[in-house]
């Protein structure tokens, strides 16, 4: 079977962090901290507090899920894609645990300051989303092992992170943010959806019920193809609904033909080394539609200043 190469030196330790997935992290604080623009000014102390503090959580719940998955017996040295780090690239289990332990303790130092200028009701949402990123995989029963993992990841890396992101600059919510993390939230939960039909069968044996394990890969891909049309048919009504009408916001329309590509490599894509192809173009989308979401709201909010 075809699988990852061996990495050695530095590049081992950052496949822990497992890169392509820091576009969860990146994306909903652009779009967070672009809805700022039409109501005030932005705090560029804040942006990139917040945006260290997600990709180091973002990076520890990839490494939390190396250290259990290889703790479960889920990871061989022929897994495919770029987890298997343990047995593959000869890092340790403790010394994994301890890079996820490190991450989470500096972001829980950001975080603090991040109230102690805010909210200290941001410690208990960061909390609650620092748990949920542990319970991900870790725990008596994983988030990742049960058919809501998609939700919970979308929900978490959507929504929250891009409301939190707006409050810490103006100490304010507004539905406007809000709005904008519903597309974000679907393409970050399709991100884990990728992750689950590739890995469908192994999964199953080893136990999981994931929603793509309950449907079967051709519901999924169904439910993948009208939760992506959905995030276009989202740009069309912002653009020309009374709220907040801009043309500005049909910039992810853009994002049309790798939208058409990935689901063409999904549909094709079988086994486990033909989906990775799907996952990255997956990848690919979430972080050209995040952006050019954040880029269309970011030239919105200077037309109207």
């Amino acid at each position: 079977m075809q699988h990852a190469d061996v990495l050695t030196g530095y590049k081992k330790y950052i496949s822990l962090t497992r890169p392509h997935t820091l576009t969860a992290g990146f994306v909903p604080v652009f779009v967070g901290t672009a809805a700022v623009l039409p109501f005030g000014n932005v705090n560029f102390l804040m942006f990139f507090l917040m945006l260290t503090a997600t990709i180091l959580i973002q990076s520890a719940t990839n490494m939390f899920n190396e250290y259990y998955d290889f703790k479960r017996g889920l990871d061989s040295a022929d897994s495919v894609g770029i987890a298997g780090a343990i047995v593959r690239n000869g890092i340790t289990p403790r010394r994994v645990l301890t890079f996820a332990l490190t991450f989470y303790f500096i972001a829980a130092i950001i975080g603090l300051y991040i109230a102690y200028e805010t909210s200290w009701w941001l410690l208990v949402i960061g909390g609650i989303s620092m748990a949920v990123g542990y319970l991900y995989t870790g725990g008596p029963i994983p988030i990742s092992w049960t058919p809501f993992g998609e939700v919970f990841s979308g929900v978490f890396m959507g929504p929250v992170i891009i409301l939190i992101t707006f409050y810490i600059h103006l100490q304010e919510l507004h539905m406007f943010p809000f709005v904008l993390s519903l597309p974000i939230m679907i393409t970050i939960g399709l991100l884990n959806m990728f992750n689950n039909i590739r890995d469908r069968v192994k999964d199953a044996q080893s136990g999981r019920r994931t929603f793509v394990i309950l449907v079967g890969k051709d519901t999924a891909t169904q439910v993948v193809n009208f939760l992506l049309i959905l995030c276009f048919a989202f740009a069309i009504i912002m653009a020309f609904t009374n709220l907040w009408p801009s043309l500005f916001l049909l910039l992810p329309l853009l994002s049309f033909k790798l939208y058409k590509k990935t689901m063409q490599l999904l549909r094709d894509g079988d086994s486990p080394v033909e989906l990775i192809t799907a996952m990255a173009a997956m990848g690919k989308f979430n972080t050209i539609y995040g952006l050019l979401l954040s880029i269309g709201v970011l030239l919105y909010g200077l037309f109207i200043h």
